[in-house]
């Protein structure tokens, strides 16, 4: 039954250390003294934080990156008009061999339907 003890020492150091930081001793919070064992002696011990400032190791800055060049709206403007009919060439290629693999499979496929048919049966 020490893990009881245990447990009811650490309750009691628990309260006595909200109550330290709280200021105040709250009745609701007071553990009721058991009624099966001695009472258990117990040392509070402050504890105080230490702030370290640690310097980080001085490793070499990267290289900044050279500054992009200033455009004036005039290449900005023709740069844009280039894109945009390079992507109308892009999409006029699509299409075309869209429509030449349509043509293809169409062709194909009447082909194939002619082939299939024969001529007639006869009754």
């Amino acid at each position: 039954m020490k893990w009881i003890r245990e447990r009811d020492a650490l309750i009691a150091q628990t309260l006595a250390f909200v109550q330290s930081v709280t200021g105040r001793k709250d009745d609701v919070l007071q553990p009721e003294a058991p009624a099966y064992g001695p009472a258990v002696a117990m040392e509070i011990v402050t504890v105080e934080a230490v702030t370290v400032e640690i310097e980080p190791p001085q490793a070499p800055l990267p290289p900044r990156p050279a500054p992009l060049p200033t455009r004036t709206s005039g290449e900005f403007r023709a740069e844009m008009q280039a894109r945009i009919a390079n992507f109308r060439k892009h999409q006029e290629r699509f299409e075309r061999e869209r429509e030449e693999y349509c043509a293809a499979t169409l062709t194909k496929l009447r082909a194939a339907i002619r082939d299939a048919s024969g001529p007639p049966a006869e009754k």
